[in-house]
């Protein structure tokens, strides 16, 4: 798919503002946030800075642009922190949905990304870890597919 400029603040702010869409931040939320402050390098007081712009209800300048290797290492990477949990929650595929339409990810480069995760696990976890986190996995295909067609369909509809 076609690479565009995404900014690393700014790809932090909207997922935070995703996480908080329900006005509750879960555990599992907040391990993504930890986690996708140290994928996106981060800067000590950006996070703060991005917290403050959501509440002040304000834009947020800093950053850096990311590349396109980057952009997939960092969706790669949430996405099996995500699956690490046994049970996804719809805030967590609320997260994945937003981190793929951030990056602009196609269905070819999620498939490759899913394969890459699938490996991974295999490699670092006992068997009975990897048929639960590949059962998470089969089920995440359905649920984020499943989610963008509605996108696509309420587009379409507009």
């Amino acid at each position: 798919m076609s690479e565009k400029d995404v900014n690393s603040l700014e790809v932090f702010k909207g997922t935070v503002e995703v996480m908080l869409q329900d006005g509750i931040l879960t555990r599992e939320e907040k391990r993504l946030v930890i986690k996708l402050t140290n994928l996106l390098d981060l800067e000590p007081d950006e996070p703060a800075r991005a917290y403050e712009s959501i509440r002040d209800k304000k834009g947020v300048e800093g950053g850096r642009i990311i590349g396109r290797i980057k952009q997939l290492k960092v969706y790669q990477d949430l996405y099996e922190v995500a699956l690490v949990n046994e049970s996804l929650s719809k805030d967590e595929w609320r997260v994945i949905r937003h981190m793929k339409e951030q990056f602009n990810i196609s269905d070819e480069e999620d498939k490759k990304v899913l394969e890459s995760i699938k490996r991974s696990v295999q490699e670092k976890f006992e068997e009975g870890m990897v048929d639960k986190m590949l059962h998470a996995l089969k089920d995440s295909v359905t649920i984020v597919g499943g989610l963008f067609d509605s996108v696509r369909t309420k587009k379409v509809n507009d």
